[in-house]
């Protein structure tokens, strides 16, 4: 396998824990934003402020590992993307930025009205950036992101059928995401009522997703056949394989089996994503853009390649104690009474 092959391979892989975990981070936001009036959606929120409060900013280091990586071993594909997407990619820019302040200043503040004001901008730019998020890869899968400087139409080529429906595929999948996470964090907080609650919001989110799927296959069927192509001859085994999670995870929700319902519901987004990189490989760019010939000079890939490694036998270890600790760790405030 190239050089390039390997990094694109890592980036996918950073691409993934980013889904994973700062999804899921976007979907407690999406749960926050229909939690209800304060009183009635006060555990909820309580909930999700603890689920993310330690971890939200670590995960974006999988963003800013994808975004450094490309640009630093596909320059040509980062230059056409960011040029051609920055309406979107701005977009995502002031909601993630919005979203953590906004988040910071919420548990900060001790007036009611200043409360409301930064949890309303925490919850709509936590639906929002997702929303862009999943805009750019489905104009980017849909061929509608050429090579060069803004090759590509700044508007039509993320607001299209593709696009529209990969956004809200992505706000689906990190709600559901989210969902599945919280139950466990639930059953270690001693919240029965919440494990109930999130565990009907799981279910519901993972039919609402399926339906999204199968709904989706006319779309790309229509406006993206090349992809449609992809994902029902080489991406096949992985779209079953998320199908087959999927429906694991929701047997695991009703078994009570929560921890267990998180691994296969990350096996179900996991295999859904690569099942998208399977159905375009080896092309980075569609309709013709290799990743071969959109990779640096070899020797640029070489120290790109070995700077990951080393980053990653200092990063990841950090990460998952951090994880650990955060998960063995008794829930830092009381939750609110009923």
């Amino acid at each position: 396998m190239s050089l390039a092959n390997w990094l694109i391979s890592l980036m996918w892989v950073g691409l993934t824990c980013y889904v994973l975990l700062g999804g899921a981070d976007f979907g407690g936001g999406f749960w926050d934003l229909v939690a209800g009036r304060a009183a009635r959606g006060a555990r909820q929120r309580w909930l999700v402020e603890e689920s993310i409060g330690p971890v939200w900013e670590a995960n974006h280091v999988w963003l800013i590992f994808v975004i450094v990586l490309c640009w630093s071993a596909f320059p040509a594909v980062f230059a056409s993307v960011t040029s051609t997407m920055y309406i979107p990619l701005t977009l995502v820019a002031l909601g993630i930025i919005a979203r953590g302040a906004a988040f910071a200043f919420r548990k900060a503040s001790t007036e009611f009205g200043l409360q409301r004001l930064f949890g309303a901008a925490f919850a709509a730019s936590s639906v929002l950036t997702p929303f862009f998020l999943g805009a750019v890869a489905g104009g980017i899968a849909s061929e509608r992101v050429p090579i060069g400087i803004a090759k590509g139409d700044l508007v039509t080529s993320w607001w299209n059928p593709t696009s529209v429906f990969a956004g809200v595929l992505a706000v689906v999948v990190c709600a559901y995401l989210a969902a599945v996470y919280l139950c466990a964090d639930a059953r270690r907080a001693q919240a029965p009522d919440l494990v109930r609650g999130f565990r009907h919001r799981a279910i519901g989110s993972a039919v609402v997703a399926g339906a999204l799927a199968l709904g989706g296959i006319a779309v790309l069927h229509a406006d993206a056949p090349a992809l449609f192509a992809g994902l029902t001859s080489t991406g096949l085994p992985l779209v079953i394989l998320s199908i087959v999670a999927g429906l694991g995870s929701m047997a695991l929700l009703f078994m009570d089996r929560y921890v267990l319902a998180r691994g296969s519901a990350a096996v179900a987004v996991t295999a859904l994503l690569w099942g998208w990189a399977a159905a375009q490989y080896p092309l980075l760019l569609p309709p013709d853009t290799t990743i071969d010939a959109a990779a640096a000079n070899p020797a640029v890939l070489r120290v790109v390649l070995v700077s990951t490694i080393v980053g990653a036998l200092l990063l990841i270890p950090s990460l998952a104690w951090l994880f650990m600790l955060f998960q063995h760790s008794p829930a830092a405030s009381e939750p609110p009474r009923r």
